[in-house]
């Protein structure tokens, strides 16, 4: 067990130039070897440019992981994501596909289940476990949960999918403040 502990304290962040990119993650040129980082947003990543990810890799039986993050609230997020029973690595970093770090912060601080459910779009199950066990480490940060839960609404009655309303919802940036404005960010992506 202590050997596992170190081996995750091994690799903390990777920097080099991005040679490929994948809806799963980014293949990073660092010193002539070709790492793979499974990242939970590939959009602010460019191919022949250098990144620089917080990472954390996972020890597995056929293989070894890495997990990387733009910035260190989005690594701790899924760190303490993996402290609960039955969630790995991926289901951590699908969290944060989902829906933005903030509001699923604030959503398992305030325990509210209907935004993980309805606009996260995590099962019931697996968002009562992250609230029971998570609820009490969980910082508040600013929000926008519950003009989400109506933009949501709002995109599924304009014909947007369930799936195409969240995927919508989690591209709109944290600076993009009212509900009217980030209906309108939201429809023009």
């Amino acid at each position: 067990m202590q050997q596992n502990v170190i081996v995750n304290y091994m690799l903390q962040r990777v920097s080099g130039m991005v040679l490929e990119i994948t809806p799963e993650g980014v293949l990073i040129d660092v010193h002539g070897f070709g790492i793979f980082v499974f990242v939970a947003d590939t959009s602010t990543l460019r191919l022949d440019t250098t990144a620089t990810l917080h990472t954390h890799m996972a020890v597995k039986q056929d293989g070894i992981d890495i997990y990387g993050f733009a910035n260190t609230d989005d690594l701790g997020f899924f760190k303490k994501c993996l402290t609960v029973s039955g969630v790995g690595p991926k289901s951590a970093l699908s969290y944060l596909r989902r829906a933005p770090r903030i509001d699923l912060q604030n959503a398992i601080a305030h325990k509210d289940l209907d935004y993980l459910v309805r606009v996260a779009g995590l099962g019931k199950k697996a968002g009562e476990k992250l609230i029971v066990e998570l609820s009490e480490k969980m910082p508040i940060e600013g929000s926008h949960q519950s003009e989400d839960a109506d933009l949501l609404d709002t995109l599924i009655a304009l014909g947007y999918t369930e799936k195409e309303a969240r995927a919508a919802l989690s591209k709109i940036p944290k600076e993009v403040i009212g509900k009217d404005a980030r209906l309108r960010y939201a429809l023009s992506k």
